[in-house]
Order: structure tokens, then sequence, then C-alpha cells
């Protein structure tokens, strides 16, 4: 167990935390987003102040450590940040239950695959490992067909300026949660090509990337599309 890492994990997402929250829009239609995006690096920090103090962190008879706070974090941060893309795909229009179902099946989606890649990271027999960490990774790629295909349509009917916001968002994202999986693959809890302390700085980083850089990246985003959806009004008229 790597604690320096673990503490650095949490004073960076709760640092973060209020700093999302202070220098965020308080006005709608920003203000909701602000709150989600703030709220995300608060859990990172409670899940990293968890693994720093040993609580959650399960020894295995293979020797690999599983995180189980680790766990416990993306299935709350997951959604809340695949419920920002959402919402920002529809921004503030469509019908309640349409974009209800959209909610509903990305984040079941979403959970089953940080559901089943816990299973993997548990699972004795290495055909059960590979078997759901695929399962995990079909999860993972109906995330990312609702986000790049009927979402992405979705957000092009909303005008040049919040499709260009919504697409830079998904990209980040898309890249970055892309990487998870890998590590995944060749930590401890895959084939252990490297150790737990490599992988436990890599998460870190990556962390970092969605939890944190994201936000202000996306609100700067957001922030830029309203201004031009707003100049653009104006223009028309």
């Amino acid at each position: 167990m790597d604690q320096t890492a673990f503490m650095i994990g949490f004073s960076i997402m709760a640092i973060a935390s209020l700093v999302i929250y202070a220098t965020g829009g308080k006005q709608f239609p920003s203000r909701h987003h602000t709150l989600m995006h703030a709220s995300v690096p608060f859990i990172a920090a409670t899940a990293y102040l968890a693994m720093a103090m040993g609580f959650g962190n399960l020894q295995l008879d293979n020797g690999v450590t599983v995180y189980l706070a680790r766990y416990a974090d993306w299935s709350v941060t997951t959604p809340i940040l695949l419920a920002g893309l959402v919402m920002l795909a529809f921004h503030e229009e469509g019908k309640p239950g349409e974009m209800g179902g959209f909610l509903t099946a990305i984040i079941v989606l979403d959970v089953m695959m940080i559901i089943t890649g816990l299973i993997s990271s548990l699972a004795e027999s290495s055909v059960a490992k590979w078997v759901w960490y695929l399962w995990s990774c079909a999860a993972f790629l109906g995330v990312v067909y609702l986000l790049w295909g009927p979402l992405r349509a979705i957000a092009a009917t909303r005008g040049r300026a919040m499709a260009a916001a919504y697409n830079k968002d998904v990209a980040l994202l898309t890249v970055v949660w892309f990487i998870y999986p890998i590590v995944f693959l060749v930590g401890p809890e895959g084939l252990r090509m490297i150790t737990d302390p490599t992988s436990v700085w890599v998460f870190l980083v990556l962390d970092v990337i969605a939890k944190v850089f994201y936000a202000f990246y996306a609100a700067g985003n957001l922030k830029n599309a309203l201004s031009q959806s707003r100049y653009e009004g104006s223009a028309g008229a």
C-alpha cells in the first residue's frame, strides 16, 4: 500500500472540490454543473482517505490488494460525470422522460461496468477473471455507444456552440476512461505486469485528470458555449 500516494490524492481532491465550487458558476444554467463537478472530487477525497487509513483494503490469498473504496468511489462519481454529459446534451430541452431514459440506461451500464470489474478483481479462477473483465468492457462499450451515438446526435440539435462543448467534453472523458481498463489489465489485479504502487500512482493521475482537470475543462467549455449562444441569438435578432 502506497500511503503517500493516497494522502496526496486525498489532499488534491479535497482542495479541488472547494476550488471548483468557489470558481464555478452559481447561476442557472451553470449552477447544477458546478455542484455536480464539485461533489466528484469530494467523493474521491473520501475514498483516498479510506485507502490511506486501510479501510476497505482487501488482501487476497494471492497477495493482491483490492481497494474496495476505489470501486465505491467509481460507482458514484462516474454516474455523476455521465449525468452531467447527458444534461449537457439535452441542455434544458427535450421531454423529461426522454432524458430520464438516457440517464437510467447509461448509469445502469456504468454501474454494471464497475461492479463486474470488481468481481473480476476478486475472482480466483483465471477463466472467471477474464470473463468478468470482458463483460465489464462490454458494459463500457455500451456507455461509449450512448455517448458518441444518440446523445451526440441530440447535442448536435442544441446549436453549434453547445454541440462543440459536448464533443470536447466527451472526447476528453472517453480517452481518459479508455486508459482505466488498460491499467487494470496490466496491473496486479490483471496480468501483473506492473506493481501495486505503480498502478496506484497511475490511477491517481487518471483520477486527477478525470475528476479535477475535467471539471475546469468542462466549465470552460460550457461558459464559452453559453457566451456564443447568446451572441448568436442577439446577432440573429
